[in-house]
């Protein structure tokens, strides 16, 4: 398939889809003028695809829901439209409530372990499936549904196939490798018992900002028309035929609909104020050909637009997907997302069920919900015919599915075939999709490919890191705490680059650093962003922050050492210092677990011939500058570093200039979760020192406060002055500082300040943690654990922002995220200071 195809959704806006048409006069008489945008927002359903549902209803399946129907008590009706999280819900309360189904949530998981072995995961959909079909109550016994977020195969689980991320796959733009991929992806989630996983997203983002740009294919949305159909097709077989939710395949689900990626400054959750015209042909375009493929089930999304909330807004979810787009599945909630809706709270939202949700996904807060709910029907706030009618959406989602003669979970065809998890075939696409989505953006004298007979030096932190190579929805939430060890089916890139070049009689070394014991014929340096996931990612331009990785770079190039570049990142980013420091840069993404693809392109093969080129192109525009977050080609302004569809060939004889590296001084570059890396303050924050005489910012590798109270130096760990070492000689402070940021959200999620330090002594005073906003001051008392501590090497520790005593409006306004306050005699050394999710390790001690 090609690029000539064009936006699915346009041309249905024109011609209709499945043979239906519009009346191009409603069309033409709405009058969608794209320069109201930020007008207040009406839906015109009319200018919409219409479209009827590809898929026929059985008439002994509506016999069978109008039977059930009439046997359920209003409590059962009720169970079936609400969601609950496994971390906060057991079997006996799923049969207890009727509940219609569960999932676990980025950090949920068997045992409340996220590297459970695959066995627990199976093991625990048998005892949510006994729950949900036992009769003994004298109930209906309807099985529960349990939905997973296999987003790039079916990350949660321990030895599964990681594919690259949607930003990676976009590059290669091949519509039928999709179909491969959601056919492998569906064939290890059902080893686990599982029936259903929220994917594909097909968001169109059209700001880099946005921390979930890494699971968007494209900036445009032909792209993301031409795979969503193709992912749905793979996931749950092909429509209309008998391999359709059938074996091997299980119920996928489209999302977020609709505008998740258009949203204003890019941030998560936020308004997205584009033109309903815009809304449809843009942000709309990959839901026609979903739905025409069979999807069943829709996810709304966070997102406003112009004020509405799609969780609560009946034009969209009932109007337009169900009445326009012949949807005929259920639209479930995202997380909490019903309790955003004005007048909402988590526990009680008739709007959005109302409006046409049909399924609330209330992870914490079900038991409340049902409750309201239940009371909600009975006082006529619902009406049951409402009721009966998401019921009956979910039930025909159910019988579409098999679910209700697919029996125990682990009875089932592909259950507990716990060798299809990594397995050599399912690798193999991996690592087909990781081939075909990096892109080659620099190639200086033709550098690339490599003989694989080469002295090759490995350097860079994420070289011989599968956990980093993968990024965020990886095992974890954010898919961090991740060791190589928990992928066991899968190979870093330095793995694979070993592999390939020791089969051919060539020699490697790694060492993150850059250092080396023979001089090599080449160095190839694996950098990037460090995983994030959904409004953790949300950054304010798209400037990479130099680490270790610009400096091994340039100490390489000063040794006339030709060097690789393997960038590893979830949005394209601003790298012309690391542009100009490497000979040829590889725009390599998310790849995932398979990092063996990566030295598949960068080598010749062993008889010296190439085996595979660069066939990636950019799928997202190339920043020019930091501040080139809404790069998006067919804007006016449109001046890329790397226009939409570059790439180089091995074949190309082009070489790059050096680039302008200067930075605008005014460039705000807020970070609202990284504070401190290799012992330096992340920018913009600031180090800085306080004691009885003032304030004493830390400008260079040492400095002493005003009245010598306190002291610092960089200081040698791993690498180079990678720490910073405080030397307590009076009461003092050490703080970090910048402009003020919004935690308040993160609190809420119990998100947590992580520290890694060492105490070399420990004070017999007092001693403090404190964050502080510019009116209020949190504090923990850590004088006992400084002196646990001391002598005993280095630590990691996890401390609750909800920890710290401030209130949500005292958190919407944090200057210092993190402080020390001590007496004479401390001697900490610290090296890392980031947020992070809690998975379970968190406390209120340091």
């Amino acid at each position: 398939m090609t690029n000539k195809l064009l936006v699915l959704s346009i041309v249905a806006a024109l011609t209709g889809c499945n043979g239906s048409s519009v009346d191009k006069q409603a069309v033409k008489s709405a009058d969608i003028d794209k320069s109201a945008a930020a007008a207040p927002a009406t839906i015109h359903p009319e200018i919409w695809p219409k479209q009827s549902s590809p898929i026929a209803r059985d008439p002994q399946q509506e016999q069978q829901i109008a039977d059930l129907l009439a046997k359920m008590t209003l409590e059962e009706k009720v169970g079936q439209v609400i969601q609950a999280d496994i971390a906060s819900v057991t079997p006996e309360e799923v049969k207890e409530f009727h509940l219609g189904s569960v999932l676990n949530g980025g950090n949920s998981a068997p045992n409340n372990n996220n590297h459970s072995p695959a066995k627990d995961w199976l093991s625990l959909a048998d005892k949510f499936w006994i729950a949900s079909t036992d009769k003994s109550d004298g109930g209906v016994g309807i099985p529960a549904l349990w939905g997973i977020d296999a987003v790039h195969g079916n990350n949660n689980v321990v030895g599964a196939t990681i594919f690259p991320h949607n930003i990676g796959l976009g590059a290669a733009n091949d519509p039928e490798l999709m179909r491969k991929i959601g056919a492998v992806t569906a064939k290890e989630v059902l080893v686990t018992g599982i029936d259903w996983t929220f994917a594909p997203t097909i968001a169109v983002v059209q700001n880099d900002r946005w921390g979930r740009t890494f699971e968007s294919f494209s900036e445009k949305p032909e792209i993301v028309a031409s795979y969503a159909g193709k992912i749905v097709e793979g996931v749950q077989g092909t429509v209309n035929t008998d391999e359709f939710l059938t074996n091997g395949h299980l119920l996928a689900n489209v999302k977020h609909f609709v505008g998740d990626g258009g949203t204003k400054d890019g941030i998560d959750q936020g308004e997205t104020l584009s033109s309903e015209e815009e809304l449809r042909d843009i942000h709309g375009a990959g839901y026609p050909p979903a739905i025409q493929s069979g999807a069943l089930v829709v996810m709304a999304s966070f997102n406003s637009w112009h004020g509405n909330k799609m969780h609560g807004f009946k034009p969209m979810l009932t109007d337009v997907l169900v009445e326009r787009m012949g949807f005929d599945g259920f639209v479930v909630g995202d997380w909490n997302g019903h309790g955003q809706v004005k007048g909402c709270t988590n526990v009680s939202c008739a709007q959005a069920f109302n409006a046409g949700l049909d399924m609330f996904m209330a992870p914490d807060s079900w038991k409340g919900l049902y409750h309201n709910t239940l009371a909600q029907v009975k006082s006529g706030e619902i009406t049951m015919e409402r009721l009966d009618q998401a019921v009956s959406r979910i039930l025909r989602v159910k019988l579409r599915a098999g679910l209700f003669d697919a029996g125990l979970p682990s009875s089932r065809t592909y259950a507990g075939k716990f060798e299809l998890l990594g397995s050599a075939p399912h690798r193999e696409v991996a690592r087909e999709a990781v081939r075909k989505s990096l892109v080659l953006l620099k190639n200086n004298e033709q550098l690339l490919p490599l003989s694989a007979k080469s002295k090759v030096l490995v350097a860079g932190s994420a070289a011989n890191n599968i956990g980093q190579q993968s990024g965020g929805w990886t095992l974890t939430w954010q898919g961090t705490g991740n060791k190589n060890t928990d992928f066991p089916n899968g190979a870093s890139i330095y793995q694979g680059i070993a592999a390939t070049v020791t089969a051919a009689g060539g020699k490697v070394e790694l060492n993150e650093q850059g250092q080396f014991t023979t001089r090599p014929d080449v160095a190839i340096v694996v950098f990037g962003e460090q995983p994030y996931a959904e409004f953790q990612g949300d950054v304010t331009d798209v400037d990479f922050k130099p680490e270790d990785s610009l400096k091994i770079l340039k100490d390489l190039q000063a040794q006339g050492i030709p060097t690789v570049s393997v960038f590893l990142s979830g949005r394209p980013m601003w790298v012309n210092p690391e542009l100009n420091a490497s000979d040829a840069f590889v725009a390599a993404w998310l790849p995932g677990s398979e990092g063996t693809g990566v030295a598949d392109v960068l080598f010749r093969s062993a008889d010296g011939e190439v085996a595979y080129d660069f066939t990636g192109r950019l799928s997202f525009s190339w920043p020019a500058t930091p501040t080139d977050v809404e790069l998006n080609v067919g804007n006016a302004d449109y001046q890329p570093l790397f226009a939409y569809g570059y790439g180089l060939s091995v074949q190309d004889a082009q070489d790059m200039a050096p680039l302008d590296e200067t930075l605008d001084p005014s460039l705000s570059s807020q970070n609202d979760s990284r504070y401190m890396f290799a012992g330096d303050a992340v920018q913009p924050w600031r180090l800085a020192l306080n004691d009885k005489a003032g304030n004493t910012q830390v400008t260079g590798n040492a400095q002493v406060s005003a009245s010598a109270a306190i002291s610092v130096k960089a200081t040698d760990y791993q690498a180079q002055e990678d720490t910073v070492e405080a030397n307590w000689q009076d009461s003092a402070r050490l703080y970090i500082r910048g402009n003020a940021v919004d935690l308040s959200r993160q609190a809420t999620g119990d998100m947590a300040i992580q520290i890694d330090y060492q105490v070399l002594s420990a004070t017999t005073g007092q001693s403090n943690l404190f964050i502080e906003c510019e009116t209020c001051n949190g504090e923990l008392d850590i004088s006992q654990s400084l002196q646990t501590k001391a002598g005993q090497g280095w630590q990691q520790s996890q401390i609750k922002l909800s920890c710290f005593g401030l209130s949500n409006e005292q958190l919407t306004s944090i200057i210092t995220p993190f402080g020390i306050n001590s007496d004479k005699g401390s001697k900490l050394q610290f090296k890392e200071i980031k947020l992070v999710s809690n998975e379970g390790a968190a406390s209120c001690s340091l």
